[in-house]
């Protein structure tokens, strides 16, 4: 007997989702973003313990809107972007924790270090474009230590305490469409 999957294949529409972060400089926050991912969702709303993400993030699309710091931010105080192109997510379980919230546990690589983290995730819905295709939409916000990755640079300051806070908050909106 053969049953019928509910699973959908999305892949992620750059156009209309976002990776953001927030890090501490001094004693404000400066945000930034990464322009360029990509990634696929396979949902299954109904068993989502089948479910599984995949993301690559291009690091060298990083952007704070500032030229300067954002070429510091490629080099290997940082991100290293030569050597370690890519940021990717891996997801390694998919636990439904109430109707539009889900854990979703995996591998998250920046630098060359790859960490086990769980992003909280809600789940937005589904709808249908003006063009036929299903799209989902999904959010997440993980707060991470750039040390635990190898991003370690940073300068201390006169006053006591450092330039760079190690504390980056991550903020992701991610609108799938149905392949």
């Amino acid at each position: 007997m053969t049953t019928a999957t509910t699973t959908k294949t999305l892949v992620i529409d750059k156009a209309h989702s976002e990776a953001v972060f927030q890090v501490r400089h001094l004693i404000t926050k400066v945000r930034g973003r990464f322009s360029d991912f990509s990634g696929q969702i396979e949902f299954d709303e109904e068993r989502p313990d089948v479910s599984s993400v995949t993301v690559t993030i291009d690091a060298a699309s990083i952007d704070t809107n500032e030229p300067d710091r954002d070429k510091h931010l490629r080099s290997d105080d940082f991100f290293g972007v030569e050597h370690h192109p890519n940021i990717t997510f891996q997801s390694t379980r998919v636990v439904k924790k109430h109707a539009t919230s889900f854990e979703v546990a995996g591998n998250l690589t920046i630098h060359g270090v790859t960490k086990t983290v769980t992003l909280p995730v809600t789940f937005l819905g589904v709808a249908k474009d003006p063009w036929g295709k299903d799209r989902a939409g999904f959010e997440a916000e993980i707060t991470i230590n750039r040390k635990d990755y190898g991003l370690a640079w940073n300068a201390a300051l006169e006053t006591g305490g450092f330039l760079v806070g190690d504390e980056v908050k991550i903020s992701l909106s991610i609108q799938g469409v149905a392949q």
